[in-house]
């Protein structure tokens, strides 16, 4: 197998299996705050129970997203020494930044909550898990800085055969960093809300600690809802931005082939790549894909046919990541919904806690399919107009590089079943008794 194709599907493995947790990590940091918070303030041992039931799921999740996360940043040098040596001069210091400045921070200040229940007062313990989850979104942040260059590159030079960082700012605050900033942040947030609502909705199916997964369960909701709001807004924003700086993506996403002016969008359609065409439309809307890209059901959209077929993305995988998003946040934000209304009558709504479990993986599903249609829609660049995937891999063997995705396959996926069952054990256990829970 080629070794480019290799070193790809490796990053991908790794890259997806980390973010299995990275979401979570984020969204339960924000909300065990916030229920440790209120014990703070009100001193009601019911908030104390909910931040350490929560408290050690958020720290099973650290644990592997930590593990899984230090070997993709060794794949920059191992497998894609090439781009390192082009680009490293503006990724690098990103990935610096995120190292020394939030990642550090936040591995100090999860130590001293773990080990600081007796030793600082309840107000300055809640202070410090807001810190934690502060450092762990800023170290998002950045991260998120060094992806949104490698799909706009801004603020750079060309000099000496590579690309040098000329402005800072205009790397860190350009337009497409921070819309997918928000975008990312709230869909983490508004996963670990399911994940909340999910584990509170099926110990209130069983009537265990109804009180306290009660208040779990209209918490995470308030969080939830408020995350799928501006998780709509910023993608709608995010759609608009990308139809300007990657057209290719977005006629990728909707299978869209002829360059045309109220450009319609369907429910469902089957691309055949081969002959520059689709197989199967099925809803068409006219003039949707107009509105969708640039908020103007009269506007024109590039079409694939007017792109070189060297620079189009996998318009297959790219349609269905699209539409697999699409579809899965839809059905999440009616279930958000669902639930506000019905958040005074839960134990009167088995329908509703039934399908909030089932949907605990939604979130994460969604955010995946997002991921995938970020990276594969930027294909074939992997520094979009700058550098090309092809040209960015180590000159290595292939050999070596499938022995090490082998390796990577095996011993994540050994992680990952030790990892969700140790987190649906304590999940389905439940908090601890009121007098042990006491500091």
């Amino acid at each position: 197998m080629d070794v480019v194709l290799l070193s790809r599907l490796q990053f991908a493995a790794a890259t997806m299996f980390h973010f299995l947790f990275v979401p979570l990590t984020l969204g339960l940091s924000v909300l065990v705050a916030m229920m440790e918070t209120r014990y703070a303030k009100t001193g009601d041992e019911t908030w104390l129970r909910m931040t350490r039931f929560f408290g050690k799921l958020f720290l099973i999740n650290v644990a592997l997203g930590v593990v899984t996360g230090i070997t993709l940043e060794f794949q920059f040098g191992t497998n894609w020494s090439r781009y390192s040596e082009y680009v490293g001069d503006i990724f690098g210091s990103l990935l610096a930044i995120e190292a020394t400045a939030a990642f550090f921070l936040e591995s100090t200040f999860i130590g001293i909550w773990i080990f600081g229940w007796k030793k600082l007062s309840a107000r300055a313990h809640a202070n410090v898990m807001w810190l934690v989850a502060l450092a762990g979104s800023l170290s998002s942040v950045w991260i998120l800085i060094a992806n949104a260059w490698m799909q706009h590159p801004v603020g750079y030079v060309i000099r000496n055969g590579r690309a040098e960082l000329a402005d800072f700012m205009a790397v860190a605050t350009q337009k497409y960093a921070l819309l997918e900033i928000s975008h990312t942040l709230s869909a983490a947030y508004l996963y670990s809300a399911f994940v909340v609502m999910g584990i509170s909705a099926y110990h209130l199916l069983k009537k265990q600690n109804v009180e306290l997964f009660t208040r779990a369960f209209r918490l995470a909701l308030i969080f939830g809802v408020i995350s799928a709001a501006v998780v709509a807004i910023s993608g709608d924003m995010h759609g608009v931005n990308v139809t300007h700086t990657q057209p290719a993506k977005l006629a990728a996403m909707e299978s869209h082939w002829e360059t045309t002016t109220r450009a319609p969008s369907f429910i469902l359609a089957i691309p055949d790549e081969k002959n520059e065409r689709n197989l199967i439309e099925f809803g068409r809307i006219p003039g949707l894909l107009s509105f969708l890209g640039k908020h103007d059901f009269n506007a024109e959209i590039i079409g694939l046919n007017d792109i070189p077929k060297d620079e189009r993305p996998p318009v297959l995988i790219t349609s269905l990541a699209f539409r697999a998003m699409v579809g899965s946040a839809t059905l999440m934000i009616f279930l958000t919904f669902w639930a506000f209304i019905k958040r005074n009558k839960l134990l009167e709504s088995p329908k509703l806690l039934t399908a909030i479990v089932f949907a605990i993986p939604l979130p994460l599903l969604t955010i995946e399919a997002g991921w995938v249609l970020t990276e594969v829609g930027r294909q074939p660049w992997i520094v979009y107009g700058l550098m090309k995937t092809s040209q960015a891999a180590s000159p290595i063997a292939s050999v070596q590089v499938l022995g090490s995705l082998i390796g990577f396959v095996v011993v994540y996926s050994i992680l990952g079943v030790a990892g969700f069952w140790l987190m649906i054990k304590h999940a389905r256990t439940g908090p601890e008794p009121a007098r042990e829970a006491s500091v």
